[in-house]
């Protein structure tokens, strides 16, 4: 019976980033991922080699799902308003994203995995940014770095402090999540508006 090298790996991946979301990098553990994975530890070792070096191809297999499922499509203020929106929508559903950057900004210590890859994939937002800047559609109070990572903030920091969250404005049911994603598109759309 063949090996099904990549399965493996992807249920590496999978439960690797159950554990470090829920723990963080120095609490997770080899032998927890390999037992959720459903796999002996050597294998995690031949694959990924230690944990940190693990901890990086999760965070990087994370943000390359981000970036391909929440492009910015559209360079209007209704299309970055519609961006905020999917970007609040993935993050929702994907509370692990949040939990791993954060574990990753206090663990890490300025040692950011794949950090110019990353850097690339920023600079085609704020590129985007630039162009709804120069065509007279963003405004410009804000530079365009400034501005989208504000607008991704606005996206993201439901998912990312949801007692605080809940604390503001109530239960998390379809309704509250239908009004959170409603302001957020509208709070972008103003804040990119040109004045």
């Amino acid at each position: 019976m063949a090996w099904d090298t990549e399965g493996t790996k992807r249920r590496i991946l999978e439960a690797a980033a159950i554990q470090f979301a829920e723990r963080g990098v120095d609490a997770a553990t080899i032998e927890q991922i390999a037992k959720t994975a459903g796999i002996n530890k050597e294998r995690i070792y031949k694959y990924f080699g230690d944990k940190k070096s693990l901890f990086r191809t999760v965070l990087g297999e994370e943000l390359r799902k981000v970036a391909q499922a929440v492009p910015i499509e559209s360079i209007t203020v209704e299309g970055i308003g519609e961006y905020a929106g999917h970007a609040y929508d993935y993050h929702l559903s994907h509370p692990e994203l949040n939990r791993l950057l954060r574990w990753e900004g206090m663990m890490l210590d300025g040692d950011i995995p794949d950090e110019t890859l990353r850097r690339d994939f920023y600079a085609e937002k704020i590129r985007a940014i630039e162009m709804g800047q120069k065509a007279g559609l963003f405004t410009q109070a804000f530079d365009a770095d400034h501005l989208a990572f504000m607008i991704l903030g606005l996206a993201g920091w439901w998912a990312a402090m949801p007692q605080v969250a809940r604390m503001f404005a109530g239960a998390e049911d379809e309704q509250e999540h239908i009004r959170r994603r409603a302001a957020v598109v509208q709070a972008a759309r103003r804040l990119a508006l040109a004045s």
